[in-house]
């Protein structure tokens, strides 16, 4: 077992895991998992470039993350970032930045690279599971894109396209920097556009209706399931791998898109930075389980983080 520290950090989130593990037997003992929405891509899809005070909040967390890795005495640290900085004209600052305080370079890893780590962290723990069959479709809904990965014991097609929560609220649902409480019926539709035409283009990659069982990854579908589950405050052991049905994803998308910020804010296991952009996560969630005609997602807690750490510890 290797102790490692992984790092993801993507249009919305930065997550922090400290873990013993071994990619040979698919072991990962957590000692320290921990995330805080920074909203690094605020802005992005229609500047170009990350916000100062978006990368200052980056900033913040990664001081905290380089004190608990010290705690913990890891042997191996490996930073990847995703869509927003994929994106940005300005990500030299933010490199420079990450460098400065945690000591090594962010990964600004591609979209096909993105969605093996997914696949690897989500598909490991269930290789032994009678109860899902095989190929899975693993979908990684994060802020700025989605990962579309389809295999069995390995990967055999896969694509990143950008649609993602943070980039639909953005783009479909801020007039005059105002989130629309509730979005119009234009709104959700121009967004429903966008996602379907995201759709049509992975699919020229990834056949998204062959898979068996599909698998659902980060803060849109994990909160969605809390909804579903009633939960008062989030529990990561009562999420993970529990199941969603097609019905019940409909029937929450429609609930949150009625609702006002005040009104999905008292939700309890709502975290603060997801009010504003769970209503166009859990469209797109919706969007494709109609695409791909699964009735149900399996819900995970272990994603492109664990897919990190394994990759790490080789």
């Amino acid at each position: 077992m290797t102790r490692v520290a992984a790092i993801d950090c993507g249009t919305n989130s930065i997550r922090l895991l400290v873990a013993d593990a071994d990619p040979a037997t698919g072991e990962l003992v957590e000692l320290d998992r921990r995330m805080e929405i920074v909203r690094l891509g605020q802005g992005v899809d229609r500047t170009g470039r990350l916000a100062p005070e978006a990368l200052e909040r980056t900033f913040a967390a990664c001081r905290q993350y380089a004190a608990v890795i010290k705690e913990h005495g890891a042997e191996r640290v490996r930073f990847v970032a995703t869509s927003a900085s994929r994106d940005a004209e300005n990500r030299d600052d933010f490199v420079r930045g990450v460098m400065d305080i945690l000591g090594v370079e962010p990964e600004v890893i591609t979209g096909d690279q993105e969605a093996e780590f997914s696949f690897d962290g989500a598909t490991k723990e269930l290789a032994g599971r009678d109860d899902l069959a095989k190929p899975y479709l693993v979908v990684d809904i994060g802020g700025g894109s989605t990962e579309f990965v389809v295999g069995d014991d390995r990967v055999w097609a896969a694509r990143s396209v950008d649609i993602g929560c943070v980039r639909m609220t953005e783009r479909h649902l801020v007039r005059d920097g105002v989130v629309s409480d509730p979005p119009t019926a234009e709104q959700v539709e121009a967004i429903r556009a966008d996602v379907a035409a995201a759709l049509d283009l992975a699919e020229e990659t990834v056949p998204l209706a062959s898979a068996a069982t599909l698998v659902g990854l980060a803060g849109t579908v994990t909160t969605v399931a809390a909804i579903a589950l009633g939960l008062d405050e989030y529990h990561s052991e009562a999420i993970h791998h529990s199941r969603l049905s097609l019905e019940q994803v409909r029937e929450i998308a429609g609930r949150l898109l009625a609702s006002t910020h005040a009104e999905r804010a008292a939700i309890g296991a709502m975290h603060p930075g997801r009010v504003d952009v769970i209503s166009s996560g859990a469209l797109i969630l919706q969007a494709v389980m109609e695409r791909t005609g699964a009735r149900e997602v399996v819900v995970s807690e272990h994603d492109i983080l664990d897919g990190i750490a394994f990759s790490a510890a080789r």
